[in-house]
């Protein structure tokens, strides 16, 4: 079968597509339950262009198979899981995706409906897994503030369609014209701009006491700012360090505003709190299953271009969710509920956003 294969850990430059051998066993995180799909589609997440540099802390060895989630259909499901030959399904793989087939794992993978294309499948798990959970760990309640950085890519775009579902006004921080018209289309409550006094604006929006809740995964200098933009008794969630660097907290600053500062990582919380991630499973799947959310693709691209894919979220330039379509688009797809389903090649379908009273 084709596969995007990183042979040399020297970037994106060093990922070639070649045949390599279809998948054997299980993969290694799926206690042996083996699940195999068709890929049609690979999303792309700022993993997945670490990982070629060999800077990811869960990166494996080379020579590995690229892509860090899919979307397709069911060919062999394990006895006992909610899965059977023929579902539609998407979910997190970490690598592996960027290929014709792929072993995924039952506790990381979701059904997506007949109204969802591969392609927004793709995009679908990771990115609003991740928000989901992040707005669950905060513990937010309907009215409160929440601002969230790097507004405009993927667990931006899920976080701020996901703000209805919650109840929740979302500002969004971003740093471009082009972002900033994402982030409204996303309905987001109000959008300020990183490169501008965003912390003034921010407590501006919200009579000066500041926001409830920050949702970060960008980390870097701006951090400081994002406890500023707190108000008493505020809650920020670290989600990860797209902007490259990991910042520290001078605890004073928790003490006297009662602050609270909270990571995610939901396989590790699964350890200690098992049925975790069956919690968010259910609520993303949810959520797809009742048009309630839509994941947002900002590019796609053919297999033979997974290079240019890496290199668009190594360089920064990535808005919304970057997918590779493993079936080009324009081949009719029949989903098992009947439904035929076909893409212009190179069209990305576009769906009118679901209102829901904001």
């Amino acid at each position: 079968m084709r596969a995007v294969v990183v042979e040399e850990l020297t970037g994106p430059e060093g990922v070639t597509l070649a045949e390599v051998p279809e998948p054997q066993g299980a993969h290694p995180r799926a206690d042996g339950q083996r699940l195999l799909v068709d890929v049609h589609a690979a999303g792309l997440s700022f993993i997945d262009p670490l990982q070629t540099w060999g800077k990811y802390q869960n990166g494996v060895p080379t020579p590995y198979v690229c892509g860090s989630e899919f979307a397709g259909v069911v060919v062999e499901a394990p006895v006992g899981t909610d899965f059977r030959p023929g579902d539609r399904v998407g979910g997190i793989v970490w690598h592996g995706a960027l290929a014709e087939q792929a072993l995924a794992l039952p506790d990381y993978t979701v059904k997506i409906p007949p109204s969802m294309s591969f392609v927004e499948g793709a995009a679908l798990y990771m990115n609003y897994s991740t928000s989901w959970y992040a707005l669950h760990r905060a513990q937010v309640r309907p009215g409160e503030y929440v601002l969230v950085h790097g507004a405009a890519g993927g667990v931006g775009t899920a976080a701020l369609d996901l703000a209805d579902t919650f109840g929740v006004k979302a500002i969004a921080v971003v740093s471009s014209d082009r972002k900033e018209e994402v982030a409204r289309r996303h309905r987001a409550h109000a959008v300020v701009r990183s490169d501008g006094p965003w912390l003034d604006e921010v407590r501006g929006l919200t009579d000066g006491r500041g926001v409830h809740v920050v949702i970060d995964p960008v980390g870097g200098d701006r951090f400081t700012d994002s406890l500023r933009a707190l108000r008493q008794g505020g809650r920020l969630v670290v989600v990860g360090f797209t902007g490259g660097s990991i910042p520290t907290v001078k605890v004073n600053r928790l003490l006297h505003r009662n602050l609270t500062v909270t990571g995610i990582t939901m396989d590790n919380m699964e350890t200690e709190y098992p049925g975790t991630l069956r919690m968010v499973r259910d609520a993303v799947e949810t959520l797809a299953a009742e048009g309630r959310i839509r994941p947002y693709v900002g590019a796609t691209f053919p297999l033979d271009q997974a290079a240019t894919a890496l290199r668009t979220l190594d360089d920064r330039a990535a808005i919304g969710k970057i997918v590779v379509e493993v079936v080009p688009s324009g081949v009719t797809e029949v989903v098992p509920s009947g439904v035929t389903e076909v893409v212009p090649r190179g069209v990305t379908p576009e769906v009118p956003p679901v209102r829901r009273g904001r």
